[in-house]
């Protein structure tokens, strides 16, 4: 099944010599082997992992320049994920998105991309100058988060845009909701242009054939993973894996090396080696065990009054082609609370901390690290709480807010961004193009890009989300109120 060696760990093994071997440092970072580090910092982490905190030289190879360990290690990587390359990303999957997006399009090249997007794609998009072509997802309304893109999508956008470089989709969804991305390969290249894939949510797919297939299998051109969402590497390691042909390989290298730091974390690194090296060896097995907790967890939450969590029957539903059930989508509107207070309950009172929460909804991911001891307390939290929510006489009533129809884009991301701006209150903005981002959960959809026409409809829709105590983001304005507006275009 694998060409190489799949059992080698060529950069830990590297950084082990290295410690065995007494090294005496007089190179940085300056606390040498955590000697000058704090003493309270140094006696929680302890001295073995600040001991492999180096920096760049030749036994322990340089990611820029790689032509030891780190390249041995990469190509691994790309083996064990059926890649032709695999990059190594210490700046997140949102530093390897964004070196994918200017990987293959430039200033003035459309791209089509969906609009429940992360903001590191539209950031891509505003660092390479592209031009973005919106697809809406497929809402799931009894939960008000979105689906995914669907491949008939996905074939009219293009034909509306025959011109566009490549085309973005994001799979499987926070939420874990694949689209048939075999399908939009297919139509994707029918165009003779790369299909590149915001995989964060899907590092673990290629290990186990009861999950959605992963996009390198499904035959994309690129795809960006969060290797320490799922998988065991630490959190700001990533993954980029890339099939050589409709995309330069060196162009992606390049690129990568212009967004890195020249300093990178030789603990994040070694830890993407020997997650892989796990997942090579015992994925399909931690899979199995962390899906069959997922699915215990699923049918309890189901039986407690209140609350829905939805499974593989949403496949059912436009715009789901399949599930990944290590994502646990807690709906708790029922219980008259929104997914924000349920969060703060179970985080202040339980001391059980989600991944996230929206008006509606908690998310809770699965993984490797999980027990069935951890999981029952949750259970347990998650029934006393729909117990003392059951005995009030009155509930508020959680409805669903409709989103926003995306508004028209009279500027690009780039150009916008890069306009002189003044800041003005968000309910005077009407009519104005703003310069910055507006995003909300629910369900995941930037309600607001930069170049895009201010609506009363937007504004409204934020006030809305604010009145229920959700997080709004993307202004500079932390409290929302205010918001960038373009007053003169600099191009």
């Amino acid at each position: 099944m694998y060409k190489l060696d799949q059992t080698k760990t060529p950069l830990f093994d590297a950084l082990m010599e290295y410690v065995n071997n007494e090294t005496i440092p007089f190179h940085v970072p300056g606390h040498k082997k955590g000697q000058g580090m704090d003493n309270r910092f140094k006696n929680f982490v302890g001295t073995n992992v600040l001991s492999i905190d180096v920096t760049v030289f030749k036994q322990v190879d340089s990611l820029h320049k790689p032509t030891g360990p780190i390249k041995f290690a990469q190509e691994l990587a790309a083996d064990a994920h059926n890649a032709d390359s695999t990059f190594f990303s210490i700046h997140g999957t949102s530093g390897a998105i964004q070196a994918m997006i200017m990987s293959v399009v430039n200033q003035g090249d459309k791209i089509i991309i969906p609009r429940n997007v992360h903001k590191s794609i539209t950031a891509g998009v505003i660092l390479s100058g592209a031009t973005p072509i919106y697809m809406q997802p497929e809402i799931h309304e009894a939960v008000g988060v979105a689906l995914n893109v669907t491949p008939e999508t996905v074939r009219e956008t293009l034909e509306e845009n025959p011109d566009a470089k490549a085309v973005l989709i994001v799979n499987p969804t926070y939420y874990g909701v694949s689209t048939d991305i075999v399908k939009i390969a297919e139509i994707v290249h029918e165009y003779d242009i790369p299909l590149i894939v915001d995989e964060a949510h899907g590092p673990h797919l290629h290990f186990n054939n009861r999950l959605p297939i992963c996009a390198m299998d499904a035959g994309a051109d690129m795809c960006a993973q969060s290797t320490h969402k799922i998988v065991g590497s630490m959190t700001q390691a990533s993954l980029l894996h890339v099939r050589k042909g409709l995309v330069d390989v060196n162009r992606v290298k390049t690129v990568m090396s212009l967004l890195q730091t020249t300093s990178p974390s030789y603990i994040l690194l070694a830890s993407l080696d020997v997650a892989r090296r796990q997942m090579v060896e015992e994925g399909k097995e931690v899979l199995d065990r962390t899906m069959e907790l997922a699915e215990y967890a699923r049918e309890r939450i189901n039986s407690i009054q209140g609350y829905y969590c939805f499974g593989k029957e949403v496949v059912s539903k436009k715009g789901a082609y399949a599930f990944d059930p290590t994502k646990i989508t807690i709906t708790c509107k029922d219980l008259g609370l929104s997914g924000y207070e349920l969060e703060r309950i179970l985080a202040e009172k339980y001391f059980i901390q989600p991944e996230m929460s929206d008006l509606y909804n908690v998310l809770c991911v699965f993984s490797l690290g999980d027990t069935k001891e951890k999981i029952d307390a949750l259970l347990k939290a998650l029934e006393e709480i729909s117990e003392e929510q059951c005995c009030k006489l009155e509930k508020k009533q959680i409805s669903i807010i409709e989103m926003p129809n995306i508004p028209q884009s009279v500027l690009t991301p780039r150009d916008a961004f890069n306009s002189i701006t003044v800041s003005i209150p968000l309910e005077d903005s009407l009519g104005q193009i703003s310069a910055e981002f507006l995003m909300a959960y629910p369900p995941g959809i930037p309600i607001l890009c930069p170049g895009e026409i201010i609506t009363k409809e937007i504004v409204d829709y934020v006030q809305e989300l604010k009145n229920a105590n959700l997080y709004v983001q993307g202004t500079e304005d932390p409290e929302v109120n205010n918001i960038k507006v373009v007053s003169e275009i600099h191009i």
